[in-house]
């Protein structure tokens, strides 16, 4: 949902955003980040970068944890080592979709391809850190190809309008549904409870816990910001929200949901518990630390391979998805519908799957957070530049980043799926050879907690549905390619079974 300031009929006469020679403007940062042409300001830029940097800070306390587990050989890539390194490459590779891509989107550790190799690593008999990671390099070179190739803007180009406009809805749904099980507002419900019901409301049905209050006023604070179209509505949410997170957890002594002996404390902090912690200097010794071969030779060949594939089509269309939706609601498309320097966009994300990799924080990918800056007003590079050097501060500055408990920005997230979420009436409902696929799109995002997912699912049913109607010709052939190559991916169990891997 376009703000006030929505650059769209600007952006209708635009065919690249190359040019400089942006009419009115009268600074250098202007004309190269095209930022009055947008329709934004530097002042809203800023805005939205922190509010970018607030939503998506998490992750350098989160993918530590995540790759926190020993590997074959009993070795750990250390917490305090893993949360430098994903600050260093999130801002390194967020500063130059920035400047050289010019669009509001932010990277950093993809949780989806750093679960597949967590799994991986605990799972696969023989194969190490440094060798996993290696693997993450050898997909993001293969990205790098296709990307300077064409192929990959190519399969862009052939996936069909009401699919494009189902991922914008799918990653609104997405978010939203991260926001509300990370706050605790919804909670997985455990298998023991003798119950197929996969997810419910609080605990056992109630809402407890401040943290959970913490959210609800937070989420209450922003929808009436949004909806009385308040300047900054989505940033001083977080900063209501967090201010009162850190009174309460300084007068009642909450805690995280998880202490550090592993007991539960299910009305506790998701995450972490506000605090200030003990400074400590990042330590960057993981870079270039990978093994580009060592699972060729720990696993085999084929295994390997098998795990190149997985880790490159996760992360292959999790971008493409991701890139739709948030130029789409930024606005920032031309009147055909296409993105300006989508091939940039394209490159910096393949290049930081690999730099990610190579420091051994795994993948770097587009963040469906960075929509919380856009929501907030975030429109060209330039906000990709300010939430990249608040990741490279918080190598330095780490502590800052506990005293934003995720309760604090879930908010955002549910205000800004929704914004996404109003697109889905562009699908053509009445053409149900495309609503279903569009609506497969877009539900088993969040259901499967997975972009990708719900791209492959769609465009498989998209190829056969349009083939049963007798309308194959509507089905591009890369389509075709991209749709056998999800029937793999979704039977990759089913294979490595058959070949007794």
């Amino acid at each position: 949902m376009p703000s006030p300031e929505s650059p769209s009929s600007a952006l209708d006469t635009v065919n690249s955003v190359d040019s400089t020679d942006t009419p009115g403007s009268t600074n250098a940062l202007d004309r190269f980040f095209l930022i009055s042409r947008r329709g934004s300001t530097v002042a809203q830029e800023i805005r939205g970068g922190l509010a970018t940097f607030l939503a998506m800070s998490y992750i350098i306390v989160l993918n530590p944890l995540v790759l926190s587990g020993p590997d074959a050989n009993g070795d750990t890539l250390g917490i305090a080592r893993v949360a430098a390194v994903t600050a260093l490459v999130a801002g390194i590779s967020t500063i130059a979709m920035g400047v050289w891509a010019r669009h509001p989107f932010a990277l950093a550790a993809g949780l989806g391809v750093n679960a597949l190799v967590a799994i991986t690593v605990a799972t696969t008999t023989g194969i190490t850190w440094p060798a996993v990671m290696g693997l993450v390099v050898i997909a993001g070179l293969v990205m790098v190809l296709l990307v300077a190739t064409g192929f990959r803007q190519a399969v862009f180009n052939a996936v069909p309008d009401p699919l494009k406009t189902a991922i914008v809805v799918g990653i609104g749904l997405f978010i939203a549904l991260i926001g509300l099980v990370n706050s605790g507002f919804i909670r997985r419900v455990p298998d023991a409870a003798g119950t197929t019901v996969p997810v419910g409301l609080g605990t056992g049905g109630e809402l407890e816990g401040w943290p959970v209050l913490v959210f609800v006023v937070g989420l209450l604070v922003t929808a009436v910001l949004v909806v009385r179209k308040t300047r900054g509505a989505i940033l001083i949410g977080i900063v209501v929200a967090t201010v009162l997170a850190n009174v309460l957890e300084a007068l009642f002594h909450i805690g995280p949901s998880v202490d550090e002996a592993g007991n539960a404390n299910p009305t506790g902090w998701s995450l972490v518990a506000p605090s200030f912690p003990e400074w400590t200097a990042p330590d960057l010794s993981l870079v270039g630390q990978a093994d580009l071969l060592g699972a060729f030779t720990q696993v085999g060949p084929l295994m390997a391979l098998l795990l190149v594939f997985a880790i490159l089509l996760s992360v292959f269309f999790d971008a493409m998805g991701t890139s739709v939706g948030l130029a789409r609601e930024a606005g920032n498309v031309t009147r055909d519908g296409d993105i300006p320097h989508l091939n940039r966009v394209l490159m910096v994300d393949a290049l930081a799957v690999s730099a990610g990799g190579g420091a051994s924080g795994s993948a770097n990918q587009i963040f469906v957070e960075s929509g919380t800056g856009i929501g907030e007003g975030a429109r060209t590079g330039f906000a990709s530049v300010v939430t990249g050097v608040l990741f490279l501060l918080a190598m330095f500055l780490t502590p800052l980043i506990y005293l934003v408990p995720f309760e604090a920005v879930a908010p955002a997230l549910v205000v800004v799926g929704f914004m996404m979420a109003t697109q889905v009436v562009q699908i053509d409902w009445a053409d149900w050879g495309a609503a279903l696929p569009a609506f497969l799109t877009f539900i088993l995002m969040p259901f499967t907690y997975s972009i990708a997912n719900g791209i492959g699912a769609g465009m498989i049913a998209y190829a056969v549905i349009r083939t049963a109607q007798g309308r194959a010709k509507d089905v591009h052939p890369l389509l075709w390619v991209v749709a056998v190559a999800f029937v793999v991916y979704f039977g990759m169990g089913v294979f490595r079974g058959l070949l007794g891997l």
